[in-house]
């Protein structure tokens, strides 16, 4: 059984479908503690849920650095087997990369490598593409630069808005996610693997 720690800086719609996943005795993982970065209404599912929670503000702390090592602090407590950056909207330090990679993952509404950052749904806008996409990496030292574990296309509609078109990316986003997780706790998908290419 694969335990996970998950980070969030919003709602956790994508937290919101590891959970209904693991619901499934079947589900070969389980969210051990869920973190955020500031008072996340996605934390409002570790209450649903019954799961352990922290969090870490960025404000409480003098760098990144310092912000980092708590952050660690905390995630370490839990030993989890995977750490997943889920809609989590800061950079972690090289540090915390250091200590969980490649057991650190993260999900980007965009096809990497177009569009990344925080702002890869506006951006895929402004561009005029006609399609765009939803990633799911492994964390490196870069801005969503990571190795790929898995991706997948969506189209632009004519007259999307910024939020219409990400409300069409985020249900394949929770897909990939929890898809990965099924992959990586089942042995389909090597992490370590992905991180050596």
């Amino acid at each position: 059984m694969l335990s996970l720690v998950v980070l969030i800086s919003g709602g956790g719609s994508n937290l919101r479908a590891l959970l209904e996943a693991s619901e499934d005795a079947e589900f070969p993982a389980r969210v051990v503690a869920i973190g955020a970065d500031r008072d996340a209404d996605g934390l409002a599912w570790a209450e649903e849920y019954g799961i352990p929670s922290f969090t870490v503000p960025f404000s409480s702390f003098d760098n990144r650095e310092e912000w980092g090592d708590a952050l660690l602090e905390q995630i370490l407590q839990w030993g989890p087997d995977l750490v997943i950056l889920s809609g989590f909207m800061r950079l972690v330090p090289p540090r915390v990369v250091a200590a969980l990679s490649p057991r650190l993952i993260n999900t980007h509404p965009a096809y990497l490598p177009e569009f990344p950052g925080a702002h890869g749904v506006r951006d895929a806008l402004a561009a005029g593409v006609t399609e765009t996409g939803a990633s799911l990496i492994v964390v490196d030292n870069g801005v969503d630069a990571g190795p790929i574990i898995s991706q997948e296309r969506v189209a632009v509609l004519p007259g999307d808005t910024e939020a219409s078109l990400h409300d069409r990316i985020k249900p394949v986003e929770r897909r990939l996610l929890v898809q990965a997780v099924l992959d990586i706790a089942n042995g389909y998908i090597d992490l370590k693997e992905l991180a050596r290419a």
